[in-house]
């Protein structure tokens, strides 16, 4: 595969024109009566027009045939997509799922689309207010097939298996230990090369941005020149048997017909685009004298709420780094938290819990639902020598935390058979070390 080139930037106003077609992009105007090449402009919003300058999203796309030509759409098959939030009863339990298991190609050809699963989500499509957040099973490339999203932004973690990924910006390789973004209305096809797995959180209404800093200043946590966006790329292919163009709208899914590819964008220019994001990169900061800085501060994206310093969802790393806190229980603390917090793990192992949680699956400590180290991570790190030390090297665990109350799907605790009833028996060997007389009793535990 031939290297793909990018465009550094996080947010960035950005013009792009694929190499064969020189000067593709207008000048000095987004609309002349006639576009070069005889292309047709179309815009594309991911704003309202009135939007204040520093949160107005558009781009202008300069191509072949305009992605209004096509035939009607009509309602197709849901599989395991849903925004059903009443499936069934709500349950306050610590849950956590073994790794999601994916179709084996020689028994059935699944392509990303095919293979959404919704786990867990709240709030309403309809007022672009919440999320979802989505599990992707799949073993065999989208053919002839793109996918757009017209409820919100997905932001895709690829756990097992690289995707290639083919937007009307461009195209974009994104690896396990990379995100992605694609933003809401962005047509892309996804081709796989192996039995693929990983996580989406899907928010509605509003977008991704980078966390402001604060007291830490200029720089830090995810850099802005560390994203990269896709140049533009084109190809004037038709399709007589007809392509499909699947749409996620108000839940729903939808197809319709036709006759180009969808691909055919031959400039572009804005600042609503797709965009990746090597988790490698992640400036990590964290306390260097005692006691722990909350997760926050590895937060790398934020789709903020009307709500200041209230968040619909976050998404954190908890990244390779050194640990020397003095006089401190190092691992995360035992907690009960207003948010939901949903945990995926790319690869290696999470440092509050070395069993039972694995690359591939899940967990999810609900509002106030308590969470924390099991019995043995608290045994370990309570008698440990606090020494510097490296935490979680070769791994990397993330984190979907939300201000809102996460609903599970039937398929969450149910149809994909992957919940492990034995989660909560991790935390029954705590047992007390209660010393009433003694205040300053010798040594650890």
């Amino acid at each position: 595969m031939a290297q793909l080139k990018y465009i550094s930037g996080f947010g960035n106003e950005c013009a792009s024109e694929d190499p064969c077609c020189p000067g593709a992009l207008p000048e000095g105007q987004n609309n002349p009566q006639v576009c070069p090449y005889n292309l047709y402009a179309e815009q594309l919003s991911g704003s309202a027009f009135t939007c204040p300058r520093s949160t107005n999203k558009r781009s202008w796309l300069y191509r072949i045939l305009p992605s209004v030509s096509h035939k009607p759409f009509e309602s197709i098959d849901q599989g395991h997509v849903t925004h059903n939030w009443d499936e069934v009863d709500p349950d306050p339990n610590q849950l956590r799922w073994k790794p999601f298991e994916i179709p084996k190609a020689s028994q059935k050809q699944v392509d990303f689309v095919s293979g959404l699963h919704t786990l867990c989500g709240a709030g309403d499509i309809r007022s672009n207010n919440g999320l979802a957040i989505h599990i992707f099973l799949c073993n065999t490339s989208m053919a002839n097939r793109c996918f757009y999203n017209s409820d919100g932004d997905f932001l895709i973690v690829p756990q097992k298996g690289k995707l290639l990924i083919y937007t009307e910006f461009g195209k974009m390789l994104v690896q396990p230990n990379e995100i992605c973004v694609i933003q809401r209305g962005m047509r892309f096809s996804i081709a796989v090369f192996e039995e693929t797995r990983g996580y989406i959180l899907e928010v509605y209404g509003v977008h991704f941005e980078l966390p402001d800093l604060g007291p830490i200043g200029a720089n830090g946590l995810a850099n802005p020149r560390d994203f990269l966006i896709p140049v533009a790329w084109y190809e004037d292919r038709q399709v007589p048997d007809g392509y499909t163009v699947i749409n996620k709208y108000q839940g729903k899914l939808f197809a319709a017909k036709q006759e180009f590819s969808p691909f055919n964008v031959v400039a572009w220019h804005g600042n609503y685009t797709p965009y990746k994001y090597n988790l490698e990169n992640f400036m990590v900061i964290n306390s260097v004298a005692f006691d722990h800085a909350d997760p926050s501060i590895f937060t790398v994206l934020t789709a903020k709420s009307v709500r200041p310093g209230v968040a619909i969802a976050d998404f954190v790393i908890f990244p390779p780094r050194w640990g020397v806190a003095d006089k401190t229980f190092r691992p995360p603390y035992y907690h009960r938290n207003c948010m939901s917090e949903f945990m995926g793990l790319i690869k290696g192992h999470y440092e509050a819990k070395q069993g039972g949680f694995l690359p591939g699956g899940g967990s999810l400590h609900n509002s106030m639902t308590p969470h924390g180290p099991d019995a043995d991570c608290f045994e370990k790190a309570s008698k440990a020598k606090l020494a510097p030390e490296r935490i979680a090297e070769g791994t990397m665990t993330f984190m979907f935390e939300s201000s809102l109350s996460l609903a599970v799907t039937k398929w969450g605790l149910k149809t994909s058979n992957c919940l492990d009833e034995n989660y909560y028996k991790c935390w029954e060997p705590l047992k007390s070390h209660f010393t009433p007389n003694s205040r300053n009793p010798a040594g650890p535990h």
